[in-house]
């Protein structure tokens, strides 16, 4: 019997803690809480705000592209913000890396996030398998 949750990190990354970059199951696909970190492992939380907005979609891209999936796959996107006065600018970094897909969202203002970032995304994608 096969089971029924596969977990799996992104290829040729560091191992993110106790959980896994995303896990599959059921024709869906659970991002965990994605932040500014290159894939060598730096964290980049002195960048600018549109930096570590780029490395954190890049991070979800690439979750998607291991499991042959793209930004049309998304369902839901979940965008913790530590100063929801950042909610344009990421509005605006987000229309242009997704284009004309609309999935779901939610933005929410937090008081801080780890490592002392700007931002944390988390996102459901539908795999159709």
């Amino acid at each position: 019997m096969q089971p029924l949750i596969h977990a799996r990190d992104i290829q040729d990354t560091p191992h993110p803690g106790h959980y896994s970059h995303y896990a599959l199951t059921s024709g869906l696909m659970f991002i965990s809480g994605l932040l500014p970190v290159t894939p060598a492992g730096e964290m980049r939380s002195t960048a600018s705000f549109a930096e570590q907005t780029s490395q954190v979609l890049a991070n979800l891209e690439a979750c998607l592209q291991q499991e042959g999936l793209n930004k049309h796959h998304l369902v839901m996107v979940r965008v913790y913000l530590v100063d929801v006065g950042l909610w344009a600018e990421f509005n605006r970094l987000y229309a242009q890396w997704l284009g004309e897909w609309k999935p779901a969202r939610a933005i929410v203002p937090v008081p801080e996030l780890h490592y002392g970032v700007l931002l944390e995304v988390e996102a459901t994608a539908a795999t159709g398998r």
